[in-house]
């Protein structure tokens, strides 16, 4: 168990008036949980201190060598003005996966949970009030070694910082147009796709910008083979009902384990569907359509939870779905994914962990 330090901020900040004009990542708290590693020594000096900048030296390795890892979640005010969390374990145990193919230090699942517990409870006045809106949640990690040298540092510093995030649709569920890139890949075989670490997101920024110059919302990355399987959507994982049967890309390295991903799976298996966990060829997703048997299409992710899609543009090829409104499974999944969240729908699952108040 951590032992936290906690220094609180003597001139806290105005917190918004208007929720319905948060946005995403624009806004951070009061506070931010910080700990250090040295090698060695392990884990040190875990802390809780007034949010601010720190100074680095230009040579610190991370600007050089990217050895960095992060992960996204959120903390739910519920009507009666509790604070919880979703399946924080998930992303405890997600990003030692990534600390352990970045070269990085693990932390105890246990000690990344009562840390996130711990900067939430500090700013729990921060956690919105308004329906949708969330404390959106990002622990990160990042090599704090000073000197040029391609290795493993022997220093890093874990940080989670918290920015209040309005609702994703402020105007209801919207269903988006989608790009299949056959260009650029994200991952392939052997490298970090499964993981949170900022090179994947910077090697995606070049497709995704050209996606949106044509008029599309997202990038559909294929595999990094043979560019012929569906992968995953921007920052999301993508689901494709077809026929009645639910197919997604299978967790084999070069996709993100998404913790979304994993609760709807398991939500789906409850309400009877198959759900399919492997390769599906794009010119298949393609025909299907045509053939009048592609039902609906969603991504999946925190931030989201899951984004009807109502257009995917291939080769110059057009595949409609659901008329360009949200699917009927799509609605039911996400109106029961933020009930839960939310605390309006009983959490039969054990999903939900509770903030107490210190």
């Amino acid at each position: 168990m951590l032992d936290i330090k906690i220094t609180r901020t003597t001139a806290p900040k105005a917190k918004p008036q208007d929720e319905s004009k948060l946005g995403f990542g624009k806004i951070f708290s009061d506070h931010m949980f910080l700990m250090d590693y040295t090698e060695g020594e392990g884990w040190h000096d875990a802390r809780i201190v007034p949010y601010g900048p720190w100074e680095m030296d230009p040579a610190t390795t991370v600007f050089h060598y990217a050895q960095e890892i992060f992960e996204g979640m959120k903390a739910y005010r519920t009507a009666e003005g509790k604070i919880q969390l979703f399946r924080p374990d998930c992303n405890a145990n997600r990003y030692n996966d990534s600390a352990d193919r970045l070269g990085m230090p693990p932390i105890p699942p246990e000690d990344f949970v009562q840390a996130v517990k711990a900067i939430v409870d500090v700013d729990r006045d921060w956690v919105p009030h308004s329906d949708g809106a969330s404390l959106y949640i990002r622990p990160f990690c990042i090599a704090t070694d000073v000197g040029l040298g391609v290795h493993a540092a022997k220093h890093y510093r874990f940080a989670i910082i918290c920015s209040p995030s309005g609702a994703y649709y402020a105007e209801g569920l919207d269903p988006v147009r989608i790009y299949v890139e056959d260009e650029y890949i994200r991952a392939a075989p052997g490298l970090t796709g499964f993981t949170k670490c900022g090179g994947n997101y910077a090697a995606s920024i070049k497709a995704g910008e050209l996606a949106e110059e044509r008029g599309f919302s997202q990038v559909l990355w294929l595999d990094g083979v043979e560019k012929k399987y569906v992968e995953e959507v921007g920052s999301m994982n993508i689901m494709f009902k077809i026929d009645g049967k639910i197919y997604t890309a299978a967790c084999t390295g070069t996709v993100l384990p998404g913790v979304t991903r994993r609760s709807i799976i398991e939500l789906l298996k409850d309400w009877g569907y198959e759900v399919i966990e492997g390769k599906l060829a794009i010119a298949d997703v393609m025909k299907a359509a045509d053939e009048g048997k592609l039902e609906e299409v969603f991504g999946t992710g925190t931030a989201a939870v899951v984004s009807p899609v109502k257009e995917l543009d291939w080769e110059g090829k057009v595949a409609h779905i659901s008329g360009g409104k949200i699917g009927e499974l799509t609605q039911k999944l996400y109106d029961t994914l933020t009930g839960i969240q939310w605390g309006k729908l009983p959490d039969t699952k054990g999903w939900i962990v509770p903030v107490e108040e210190q």
